[in-house]
């Protein structure tokens, strides 16, 4: 259902954009622009709408925590098509309005229970509860860290559709794994999301999901983390959100951190990303795209391997 609403929805909203004049226009003197035709940016409504449609006929959840993820999902939503809407009139709008909004959007997320409480210690086969301020902070920062490096990533054709798919369904045979049901559900309707994006997005992209579905897809990802792979992770097992998101994560770490050692702004846009390295090296577009899942497909494989050894 996911998969059909997404497909149907992102061709009439793509000639919306062109109507309203909401796509992302090429630049020659910035290196991040690769494509040299104006481009809709709609795609994050048609996520968004398959998303909630599908989770809302489907899931079973709480309603507490069924309302702070659509509500989560809604103020991601909004400020990513606010900037969205900056960007296609040339302007840049303000780290601190996306900031605030993506930091609300998971203290929801977490006021409704979900939370990173602990972790099971494999040697007494205890509990170990964190304290109230450490779940809060380690929540919070999760969420808001998965939501920044898969908008950080979508910097190419298929690049963060991409891995978002790989990422969701390893998220999806973890929670099949471990018997969470609603966590499975959430996982496979992103899937859904996600394929039916990239059937658009592929080289050469037909539409956009600009920052709305960036974050929109990185804060889901982040939420159905921490309500299925974090719930009762061993020391060990707590690796397997990590790898399963590996590189979103691990080329976003660098980033941030030569950005820091370059006295940059962390939130200043450059072309530090694998996939703009992997460019410079002389690899086509399409080869980075395909190099980059297939390396994030090994640290998937490698975190259900774990998962199955410490089940």
């Amino acid at each position: 259902m996911s998969f059909t609403i997404v497909f149907l929805l992102i061709p009439p909203l793509r000639r919306l954009a062109f109507r309203i004049d909401f796509v992302d226009k090429p630049k020659v003197d910035n290196e991040r622009k690769i494509h040299r035709e104006p481009i809709p940016l709609t795609a994050g409504l048609a996520i968004f709408a398959g998303f909630v449609i599908t989770y809302l006929f489907f899931v079973r959840d709480d309603w507490k925590q069924s309302a702070a993820i659509l509500a989560g999902s809604l103020l991601i939503l909004i400020i990513g098509m606010v900037d969205d809407w900056y960007k296609t009139h040339g302007k840049e709008l303000a780290a601190w309005p996306k900031l605030i909004v993506q930091l609300s959007a998971a203290v929801i997320v977490y006021s409704s229970g979900v939370v990173f409480y602990g972790f099971n210690n494999p040697f007494t086969g205890s509990d170990v509860i964190l304290p109230v301020w450490l779940q809060f902070f380690l929540t919070v920062m999760w969420i808001f860290g998965v939501t920044t490096v898969i908008n950080f990533t979508d910097g190419m054709d298929g690049l963060a559709g991409g891995l978002s798919a790989i990422s969701a369904v390893t998220l999806f045979v973890v929670a099949l794994a471990k018997a969470q049901s609603d966590s499975a559900m959430l996982a496979i309707i992103l899937v859904g999301a996600a394929l039916a994006y990239l059937k658009y997005n592929k080289p050469p992209a037909k539409v956009f999901m600009g920052d709305a579905g960036a974050t929109l897809f990185g804060f889901l990802l982040g939420v159905i983390a921490l309500d299925g792979a974090f719930k009762g992770a061993t020391v060990l097992s707590l690796l397997v959100p990590i790898l399963a998101l590996g590189v979103p994560i691990f080329d976003n770490l660098f980033v941030v951190f030569k950005r820091m050692m370059n006295g940059k702004p962390i939130y200043q846009a450059d072309a530090s990303q694998a996939h703009y390295r992997l460019l410079r090296s002389g690899l086509n577009p399409k080869q980075v795209v395909l190099f980059l899942c297939l390396i994030n497909t090994c640290f998937s494989l490698t975190s259900i391997i774990l998962l199955l050894l410490t089940v």
